[in-house]
């Protein structure tokens, strides 16, 4: 088989990146690993900045998001047992939209479906080869039979664990690394959410994050311990602890019910160095990570495909290289600047071991002018609703 560009991974940066592609007229395969169900069964982010809601448009995958995803205006910090909103429109005139990952991964599959576009599903031993020259190609084994596909371009949107940053040779990658000291512990119930509103709440028990991902289904999140165990947690206990962190008219409202879906989270952050390797592009959590608190993950994802879809869009146009070849410049300069976003949201937010007393006057100050300037809370409303690509 040939085509022209081969997509590792059909997460939602290989489905966006790959019905871009089609739209454009661009030939392009997505293989998997995993099955379909398997994929649609992860729970995942669910907060999409403006640059992510056009590209789904773009890709003819966003009638149901505009539907019923929720769009937001801004959301609160709570800290000192008070409310303290963030007004992200007003201060930047853009909102962002609360969508599952799970709800993006599906309307892309159904799209990629419509339009005709191939994903081959449970192929075993994915592997790239060739990437260092003209002439790359990826093989995988199903039905007992090892396929081969020539192709153009090779997209590594297979995520952290994925093959396609492991095929790089070592000397070729720089890696920076992060691990915080905690987790987050997180439930999903069909339960109306606390407030209409995200609420990102620092205590002294910890860090706690009240998030939906729909009118009728909260997503909630305490910070934990990295050794804590799940089965120590019923969800009695963890809507105690939650309404400890929360203020004190959030906590009398919250409604409470059975979960369906209870994780323990590390957080870290993690990027890879540099994001091409020949015709080999690196993608999404393929080349980085970031913690939770900042909601970029997902975004950051979408942000490369924007970049890479832009490269590959000139290059089959006028055979032009410029685009593919600042591919990993672009989408680094972008990734670092939403790394330390998720960096600084997470220092202000969560209680550190270590801290000590100075360290969480620090942080009280830090909070406290964040709310009271103007300027501060433009900057952290510029970096929310996502930078410009």
């Amino acid at each position: 088989m040939r085509t022209q560009v081969v997509i590792i991974g059909s997460g939602p940066s290989g489905l966006l990146l790959g019905q871009l592609l089609t739209g454009a007229g661009i030939d392009n395969v997505i293989l998997d690993r995993v099955g379909k169900h398997y994929i649609l069964g992860r729970v995942r982010a669910g907060v999409l900045e403006e640059g992510m809601v056009g590209l789904l448009r773009a890709a003819g995958a966003a009638d149901r998001m505009d539907r019923e995803g929720l769009p937001h205006d801004g959301f609160s910090l709570a800290f000192d047992g008070r409310d303290h909103r963030i007004d992200l429109y007003g201060l930047t005139a853009k909102r962002v939209m609360v969508y599952g990952q799970t709800e993006v991964t599906s309307d892309l599959m159904e799209r990629r479906e419509a339009t005709g576009g191939l994903t081959i599903y449970e192929a075993a031993s994915i592997a790239p080869h060739g990437f260092d020259t003209s002439s790359p190609y990826v093989t995988y084994d199903k039905g007992g039979t090892t396929h081969r596909i020539d192709c153009d371009f090779i997209a590594g949107c297979d995520g952290y664990h994925g093959v396609s940053r492991r095929s790089v040779p070592q000397d070729a990658l720089k890696t920076f690394e992060r691990v915080y000291p905690f987790g987050w512990l997180g439930i999903l119930a069909d339960i109306p959410p606390v407030s209409h509103e995200l609420i990102y709440a620092n205590h002294p028990r910890g860090f706690a994050l009240c998030s939906m991902r729909s009118q009728t289904r909260s997503r909630y999140y305490i910070q934990c311990p990295l050794d804590e165990k799940i089965e120590n947690w019923s969800d009695d206990r963890f809507y105690d602890e939650l309404r400890r962190r929360l203020p004190a008219e959030h906590a009398e409202n919250l409604v409470t019910g059975p979960s369906f879906e209870k994780s323990i989270a590390p957080l870290r952050s993690f990027v890879a160095e540099p994001m091409r390797f020949g015709t080999l592009f690196l993608v999404g959590d393929a080349a980085h990570i970031v913690p939770p608190t900042g909601a970029k993950g997902l975004n950051l994802a979408a942000s490369d495909v924007h970049y890479l879809f832009e490269g590959l869009r000139d290059y089959y146009a006028d055979r032009s290289t410029a685009g593919i070849d600042n591919y990993s410049a672009r989408a680094l300069k972008r990734v670092w600047r939403a790394v330390r976003f998720s960096w600084s949201m997470t220092v202000m937010m969560h209680r550190f071991p270590d801290t000590g007393e100075f360290g969480q006057k620090i942080q009280e100050a830090e909070l406290d002018y964040l709310v009271s300037s103007q300027a501060a809370s433009t900057a952290l409303a510029e970096n929310y609703v996502g930078l410009p690509y």
